[in-house]
């Protein structure tokens, strides 16, 4: 899920956001002894027993953000690899090829990859739209990304992900209202969901609705000083857990931004008027 900013008044500030949570994305993974052993011992039992099954399993629980022991995108993407030489059409290998590229900001690479797996496994796998809705987003195509995340919300409407990541792209693309009403149509379902109320105060502001924009950046605020680590790994799947605190802040941080931005606003309606 991507921090959320617009091409509007927010952009400059935002963009920056966006970079800090892109960094802490690519960052590695922890080089420690028992991690080596453990990426050792699961070679050695690979080439004994190779199976595109086995190198699924084994990559599959090192991009698991919940096991943070465990977690090694090089090693996850290792095993994925070797899984694809055995068997390249193994359903979600693709799928999970495709979110290591974007972890890592290898976006062609990416679009190639979840392209591969909706060919073959789309009408089963809508959670692939979804990534391919982030992928999209992230290169700037809009109007597809707002496609593919509608597909995936056909398929489980009350996702609040999915519902916050879709205002994203709209509020990219300065479809302001409608990202409003997305944002509240999640807000709905989770009316303390710091994401969704930081992403309707952006869309407010946009609309020059200062004050529920204020209204729901204070909900925000509030919201965001109880989440816990993890809800944040469980909103952010694949990443590195280790930044999982940092990225925390960097939420709290943009929040705090768009509530100062909307105080400014409110104050130069009050002098204006």
């Amino acid at each position: 899920m991507a921090t959320i900013h617009s091409r509007g008044r927010f952009a400059s500030a935002s963009a920056a956001a966006v970079f800090v949570v892109i960094s802490l994305l690519v960052l590695g993974a922890f080089d420690t002894p028992l991690r080596s052993l453990r990426f050792s011992y699961e070679r050695a039992q690979f080439r004994a027993h190779p199976s595109a099954e086995l190198a699924f399993q084994y990559g599959s629980e090192h991009l698991n953000s919940s096991k943070r022991r465990a977690y090694d995108i090089e090693a996850a993407e290792h095993f994925f690899l070797q899984a694809a030489f055995l068997n390249s059409d193994l359903p979600y290998l693709n799928h999970e090829l495709a979110r290591i590229a974007f972890l890592k900001g290898d976006f062609d690479t990416a679009l190639v990859r979840i392209n591969r797996e909706i060919a073959l496994y789309g009408d089963i796998e809508p959670n692939s739209y979804y990534v391919r809705g982030l992928i999209r987003g992230y290169r700037g195509e809009y109007d597809e990304a707002v496609t593919d995340y509608e597909r995936y919300i056909a398929s489980d409407p009350t996702n609040w992900a999915a519902l916050n990541d879709l205002a994203w792209v709209l509020l990219k693309a300065e479809r302001f209202q409608k990202a409003s009403d997305i944002s509240r149509r999640g807000l709905s379902y989770f009316p303390d969901n710091p994401w969704l109320l930081n992403t309707n105060a952006i869309a407010q502001y946009e609309l020059d609705d200062f004050e529920r924009a204020y209204e729901s950046a204070r909900k925000a605020q509030q919201a965001v000083q109880t989440l816990t680590v993890r809800e944040w790994l469980t909103a952010y799947p694949g990443n590195n857990p280790a930044t999982a605190r940092d990225g925390m802040e960097t939420l709290k941080v943009s929040i705090e931004q768009n509530m100062h931005s909307i105080e400014l606003a409110l104050a130069s309606d009050v002098v204006q008027n």
